[in-house]
């Protein structure tokens, strides 16, 4: 399936698993073009589609009356809830889906949908005048306002579904007398109308609103079942996995009479179910305990299990016990090497002739202590086991941050003996759940509504200080340097990429870390050292810039050091190089003025030819300044899986020699995409080849910068030649 094709699936999921009578009449009532009408019509249902302003007079009633979103935009929701029962026949259902405006993702940052500003639900729209009230185009509510519309229309049977994160992509659903037994810090994806105000991390929210009664109470949105004759569907939970395309994607319904089925949502998908019963059967022969299934129809069934998920407990279990823990994940380790045949075993790597990738703790119960899997749909042969070792620590670590203070992930990666190919592994356990999960294919898509790390930090930082503070600490973090040492505290990741992007124009004095152990070592050349330099060092001689994700510690020993100059690097900022000769930088070869000034292009550049030259050619005659960023050898190895015929230091002289290219420069190993680009350059456009113009990577990076007011332009790809095509021919002439 394409990426359009999926999205238009998606708001399928909110009713796909539901059990509608056979030739029922369903009326949809709805104010936009969506995908639903063709699921009805698809199950063998009579629908008619009508406008929720609309009104139809039919006397022999409909089985279902459905509107999805449509209550919010209503200006009388309880009258019109009377109209829609009036619709239904005597044992007639309908099926309500709203937004909830006490959702916990409005309290974690995102908008409100109507109103586009933030916290406006929450506090019921108390900020809205009146006769701006009349302009909106809806509004949301509350739990409680919605069983009151629903007393004061007659509708008294209802049963709410909790749906996450919303009606349009649900993941999970959750009756309302049944709450979430599974990790969802792990298995749940937030998604937003406005990411990029989001400050919260909300899957790691939902452990403790559970605990505290308030988990339907904050959820996201609701489907509602309002029977007439009072007869509910019997489903506890439903999970939805129509993102993975229509062979893989399932329903898993959990069911009152404590049974689970997992039922394919696409005709392609069935003969999924027949894998997973004979994958069930592969596992137990090879010893493991998995809990059995029988396919009846089109649906998989077993028997609900109540038991603590294995991250609960590997969690748990390393608060209290640290080495009965790493006993117990020997033990789960031994399981997965005991799954499958080894086909071979050298230096320690075993390959399996069926590797279970999912045969970690996120698809795993403890019970009575006993390691129970469920849910192996999936393997590949000849996989080596150490892919799906480095899977299982991972997810136990990523459970809770205060793991690694206890018990570092470290030190299992040693003592199974992963480190040497870490990289590797990880690399083969992210193309499993990228490639399930459509994620190429999605990720403009995912990209535009889903939660980012970086501004998340970026968004909390800005509300820790008051707007002074913040400029100073975090933005103008280059003040003050020209004329004195410049020393960072950290030596780690964040560490790494100010050195990556900035350590040209802003020479490092020395790296100061708390870690005795790095104290003597080298990071890009630079010595790390105690932070018993600066009882050496005059506090007007230097300034600090602090380059690391938990600050407060370092920033309050700083303070009490009688550090007075501070900077706080934050990776997600702009921090642009001196520009100041590009900004007064004009072609003066051009009369007209040119549509861009400063414009970009990156690349290889290997075995120069007319294609690249025609490329700064186009580029030079849209813009004032070009920049060309130039992929270090190193850079090559790792993307491009090959070793460049001409050595850095040759290609990058003669890109900069080329009499279009006002700048080259090298673009840092790891820290080479646009984004980067753009905090180091501020252009105005990238350019590049058009056999990227569809790439869904290359769309992401065209999407992010238009949201910074530049652009990304595609030149006609030299289809005469290529550097490819230049190395085929050199080799098939040297075989020749």
């Amino acid at each position: 399936m394409t990426a359009e094709e999926i999205i238009k699936e998606l708001p399928k999921g909110l009713l796909g698993w539901y059990h509608f009578k056979e030739n029922s009449r369903v009326l949809y009532l709805t104010d936009a073009e969506d995908n639903l009408k063709n699921m009805f019509v698809e199950r063998g249902l009579e629908a008619t589609c009508i406008r929720s302003s609309e009104m139809i007079s039919d006397k022999d009633g409909f089985d279902y009356v459905v509107a999805i979103g449509v209550l919010e935009s209503c200006k009388h929701p309880v009258a019109m809830l009377k109209q829609w029962k009036a619709y239904l026949k005597e044992d007639g259902v309908l099926l309500l889906g709203v937004d909830n405006r006490l959702g916990l993702r409005y309290f974690c940052g995102d908008r409100d949908k109507f109103t586009q500003r933030n916290f406006d639900g929450i506090e019921h729209y108390r900020r809205i005048l009146p006769k701006d009230r009349e302009q909106l185009e809806g509004q949301a509510y509350a739990k409680y306002e919605i069983e009151e519309m629903l007393a004061e229309a007659g509708i008294g049977n209802h049963k709410f579904y909790s749906v996450l994160p919303n009606l349009d992509i649900p993941q999970m659903i959750y009756s309302e007398n049944y709450l979430p037994e599974e990790e969802l810090s792990i298995r749940y994806f937030p998604m937003y109308n406005y990411p990029d105000s989001v400050f919260l991390e909300e899957e790691y929210l939902y452990s403790d609103m559970i605990k505290n009664g308030m988990f339907h109470t904050m959820a996201n949105s609701y489907l509602l079942e309002c029977p007439m004759n009072g007869r509910c569907e019997l489903v506890k939970h439903v999970t939805v996995s129509l993102d993975r395309g229509r062979e893989n994607a399932l329903f898993t319904i959990i069911r009152e009479d404590d049974k689970v089925e997992k039922r394919a949502a696409y005709e392609e998908g069935k003969k999924k179910l027949q894998v997973l019963m004979d994958n069930t059967k592969d596992l137990r022969e090879h010893g493991l305990s998995v809990i059995e299934g029988v396919v009846k129809k089109d649906t998989y069934e077993m028997p609900y299990v109540k038991g603590i998920s294995a991250v609960t407990y590997f969690t748990e279990l390393l608060k209290a016990d640290k080495e009965k823990f790493v006993h117990e994940v020997d033990r789960f380790r031994e399981l997965i090497l005991q799954s499958s045949e080894h086909i071979s075993e050298e230096n320690g790597v075993v390959i399996l002739k069926k590797g279970y990738l999912d045969l970690v703790p996120l698809n795993c119960f403890y019970i009575k202590g006993d390691f129970v899997f469920y849910d192996q749909e999936f393997y590949q042969e000849n996989y080596p086991a150490n892919a799906i070792i480095t899977r299982m620590i991972d997810i136990i670590y990523n459970s809770g941050l205060e793991l690694e203070s206890i018990l570092p992930r470290e030190y299992l990666i040693q003592r199974y003996h992963l480190e040497e190919h870490l990289d590797e592994w990880r690399r083969l356990g992210w193309e499993f759940t990228a490639k399930l999960r459509n994620q190429r294919e999605l990720r403009v898509f995912n990209e535009r509504y889903q939660r980012n790390y970086e501004v998340v930090n970026t968004n909390r930082q800005r509300m820790n200080y008051s707007a002074t503070e913040y400029q100073h600490l975090f933005v103008d973090i280059f003040r003050n340097t020209e004329n004195r040492k410049l020393i960072i505290f950290g030596s780690g990741t964040f560490a790494k990429k100010f050195l990556a992007l900035y350590q040209e124009e802003h020479p490092v004095y020395a790296i100061v870390d708390n870690n005795t152990e790095k104290w003597g070592q080298m990071l890009e050349g630079i010595k790390i050292v105690s932070p018993a330099i600066f009882e050496d060092l005059d506090p007007n001689e230097y300034k600090v810039i602090v380059c690391i994700k938990n600050y407060v510690a370092v920033m309050k020993q700083l303070q009490e050091a009688g550090v007075r100059n501070i900077g706080i690097y934050d990776s997600n900022m702009e921090y642009p190089r001196n520009t100041v000769h590009r900004s007064s930088v004009k072609d003066e070869t051009s009369v007209a003025p040119k549509k861009y000034h400063i414009g970009y292009i990156a690349g290889v550049f290997d075995l120069f030819h007319v294609g690249h030259l025609n490329m700064f050619r186009r580029a030079k005659e849209q813009c004032d300044y070009l920049i060309v960023g130039v992929v270090t050898d190193e850079g090559v190895r790792r993307n491009k899986k090959t070793e460049p015929f001409i050595p850095f230091e040759e290609r990058i002289e003669m890109v900069r020699a080329c009499r279009y290219v006002d700048e080259a420069v090298e673009i840092p190993f790891n820290y080479g995409g646009t984004r980067d680009a753009y905090r180091l350059y501020h252009f105005d456009c990238q350019f590049s080849g058009s056999d990227y113009i569809d790439d869904p990577n290359w769309l992401v990076e065209k999407e992010f910068l238009e949201k910074q007011g530049a652009e990304m332009v595609f030149f006609p790809y030299t289809e005469s030649t290529s550097s490819t095509k230049i190395k085929a021919m050199i080799n098939k002439r040297l075989l020749s």
